[in-house]
């Protein structure tokens, strides 16, 4: 189940606030939103969910011992071993057949591949469970006695398919306490209606002009073609990405949750490492605090620290060595920021570093577009010359004239100018009450009007993919 489908919106999400709305405490509340999770979760593979009850239940247990033996060498051991099991599920379910495939190419073998699929948002669960065990043991969390909680905590529906990923230190309290106020609810509302209109409508129309420019042979696909396609494709993955964190973020509001903000207008940034700081903040601060720092961060082989880093993040988004590949590309540039590019960047006007950046990034996303290597190695050939299909085909130029007008807004929808027309609106509430009651009507119209277009897109299009439930 998706957050942008007719039935989440219309059946499940409508019946889950109710129930949990009836319930008299929080350990009812809390049971409902368990029951729905795993209702949620179950909705498209039931089977799958052995997989995650099983990875919560290693590192439940895990906590169990490492509290016990505190400070002894059974601790260490727990923590390793809850380590070593949680990632070996997501090695073997989204990474085995890559290694065999390899394997097989290399040598010429003929190793079976595995017969399983990959359940889905097992790279978000698992890193969220690790946080839980590794911070029981650095003594940053108290252990959770009541299994049912971590459970909750692991596979709390708003963040389980596609993130944020969420700390348990960070909604430690929150599990045991929490009250929804009026004003909360309705700022979850506004939040999710937004990411639901960024999904259903923005992302899904970037993803078909992307589609019909470049997914194809690219046999006659023209450079600017090529740039406008992958361009497309950035829009698409901005939207589809940041749209699941705004109706997760939303979600949580209306359920009593702070989950943190996981991206912040990344298409804005003057430098890739400030890119890297805006985009996909979540998994930036997990392997920062749990790969990076651990390794000794600045203070000792700083370069072997970021390219264990960057080749990890890579290979997290997807069991294709194009992955890695794009992970390779983003070490390469933040160590040439590093060393001397930075600084320079800081003396130059905002404009040029943005240009900088954009190029850098459209570049990269074409690495993470190509999981064929020949397709990868043609699609470069043909964004910087190499091959020549002609300037700007006209079939090609038919198709970007009739996006138009969402080319523009969509660019726009990048900019921070939602949050500029938010300030001067609550400066104007907080002067004057005829304008604070004209915002509540407009912010009031404002979500009828998102839920009115998203709903008629999902219901006219067929084409309603989430990228990041692959990883």
């Amino acid at each position: 189940m998706v957050f942008s489908s007719l039935t989440f919106l219309y059946i499940f999400l409508p019946v889950c606030l109710v129930l949990y709305n009836l319930s008299k405490n929080l350990t009812y509340k809390n049971a409902v939103l368990l029951i729905m999770s795993l209702a949620f979760y179950a909705y498209g593979e039931p089977k799958w969910i052995v997989v995650m009850l099983a990875t919560v239940l290693v590192d439940y247990l895990a906590g169990k011992v490492i509290d016990q033996y505190r400070g002894r060498p059974m601790a260490k051991a727990a923590l390793i071993t809850a380590v070593v099991i949680t990632l070996g599920f997501l090695a073997v379910f989204k990474y085995a057949n890559l290694f065999i495939s390899s394997i097989n190419g290399i040598f010429n073998s003929e190793i079976g591949l595995l017969s399983i699929g990959l359940p889905i948002g097992i790279s978000f669960y698992t890193f969220q469970a690790l946080t839980y065990v590794v911070d029981v043991y650095r003594g940053d969390t108290r252990v959770q006695h009541n299994f049912f909680k971590l459970l909750l905590y692991v596979s709390l529906f708003p963040q389980l398919i596609a993130g944020p990923i969420v700390r348990y230190v960070d909604i430690e309290n929150e599990l045991n306490y929490r009250k929804v106020k009026a004003e909360d609810f309705a700022s979850g509302v506004i939040r999710f209606s937004v990411g639901l209109t960024k999904k259903a409508v923005l992302a899904n129309v970037a993803g078909m002009l992307c589609k019909k420019l470049i997914d194809n042979d690219l046999s006659s696909v023209s450079a600017l073609g090529m740039w406008i396609g992958i361009a497309a494709f950035a829009l698409q993955i901005y939207f589809d990405f940041s749209a699941y964190s705004d109706m997760a973020i939303g979600l949580g509001y209306m359920l009593g949750f702070r989950f943190r903000e996981n991206f912040n207008y990344p298409y804005i940034s003057t430098s890739i490492s400030d890119f890297w700081r805006r985009w996909h903040i979540s998994l930036t601060q997990f392997f920062r605090e749990y790969v990076y720092i651990p390794m000794g961060g600045n203070r000792s082989n700083f370069v072997r620290n970021m390219l264990i880093v960057w080749l990890l993040t890579g290979f997290w988004h997807g069991a294709s060595w194009n992955y890695l590949l794009w992970g390779l590309y983003y070490f390469v540039f933040l160590m040439i920021e590093r060393v001397f590019l930075g600084d320079i960047l800081k003396k130059l006007p905002k404009f040029i570093g943005w240009i900088y950046s954009m190029a850098v990034v459209l570049v990269g996303w074409v690495f993470f577009y190509f999981e064929d290597a020949v397709k990868l190695k043609y699609a470069l050939s043909i964004m910087f010359g190499v091959v020549k299909h002609g300037v700007f085909d006209p079939i090609e130029k038919t198709i970007v004239i009739n996006f138009l007008p969402f080319i523009i807004i969509g660019v726009i929808a990048c900019l921070p100018v939602s949050r500029l027309v938010k300030d001067v609106l609550d400066k104007l509430s907080e002067k004057n009450k005829a304008a604070g009651v004209f915002t509540d009507i407009a912010t009031a119209v404002f979500v009828a009007f998102n839920m009115f277009i998203s709903t008629a897109a999902l219901v006219g299009s067929s084409y309603n993919p989430f990228l990041y439930f692959r990883f």
